[in-house]
């Protein structure tokens, strides 16, 4: 029950802090999309911080963090995961399900970070959308974010890789990096609880360019896959 009010606690002031940097940062961010950045950078600092020593939910980045214009295929549990790659990567942008271009604070910095928004329910369509947000967000260099499996994956739960990462990953040309992780054995896709323990995600080895569709989305759900059960396995969960 502590532990419950103090996640009810951590989840108010996350929510509070979230409006209060968007006030703060808005008029610098209108001007110029550096604002835009140091806005969300700031704010998934704070949350990471916060969390430390607010429920005991410390969180760590293994590995190399992307620097350079890459796509991020990341494993997606819970908000927490993209907290903290956002925390961390100096150019964020995602694909993001078009309902959220409506939510407010999130829809408008999603928007002037570069975030792509398409809608899911049509593969084809969804998959189009993704490749025209792309393709005219060039001018804008930085990091792709996507989720291959186009959701929030409880731990220990199945869902298929979708083959729109593969396909912008053929159609960019560009490197892929890989990234694991454990966070949702803390932070539910749902409910207040949020669990202590240590949250890590891990950034793997590059999938260069070069490989067909097929042979990439293998690779990449084995690497994803065997290191999410690794860390979630570190962290106390049985991995069946």
């Amino acid at each position: 029950m502590i532990q419950w009010i103090r996640s009810l606690i951590f989840i108010g002031q996350m929510y509070l802090m979230m409006f209060l940097m968007a006030l703060f940062f808005t008029p610098w961010a209108i001007v110029d999309r550096r604002g835009a950045f140091a806005a969300v950078h700031t704010y998934c600092r704070w949350v990471r911080w916060t969390a430390g020593w607010m429920v005991g939910l410390r969180s760590e980045i293994r590995g190399e963090v992307p620097t350079g214009e890459v796509l991020i295929a990341s494993k997606h549990q819970s908000f927490f995961d993209i907290i903290m790659i956002v925390s961390v990567v100096p150019r964020p942008k995602f694909i993001m399900k078009a309902s959220l271009k409506y939510a407010p604070i999130l829809g408008w910095y999603g928007k002037r970070i570069g975030c792509v928004a398409v809608d899911r329910g049509k593969r084809a369509q969804a998959i189009q959308q993704m490749l025209a947000g792309v393709q005219s967000g060039t001018q804008e260099p930085g990091q792709l974010i996507i989720y291959p499996q186009g959701t929030r994956v409880a731990p220990g739960a199945d869902r298929p890789y979708k083959i729109g990462t593969g396909v912008l990953y053929q159609q960019t040309g560009q490197a892929c990096v890989p990234a694991a992780t454990n966070v949702g054995v803390f932070w539910p896709r749902h409910g207040i609880l949020r669990k202590p323990g240590l949250a890590v995600v891990e950034f793997l080895p590059v999938i260069e360019p070069g490989l067909d569709t097929d042979a990439f989305m293998a690779e990449l759900k084995e690497v994803v896959e065997t290191n999410s059960d690794r860390l979630m396995a570190e962290a106390g969960f049985r991995v069946s």
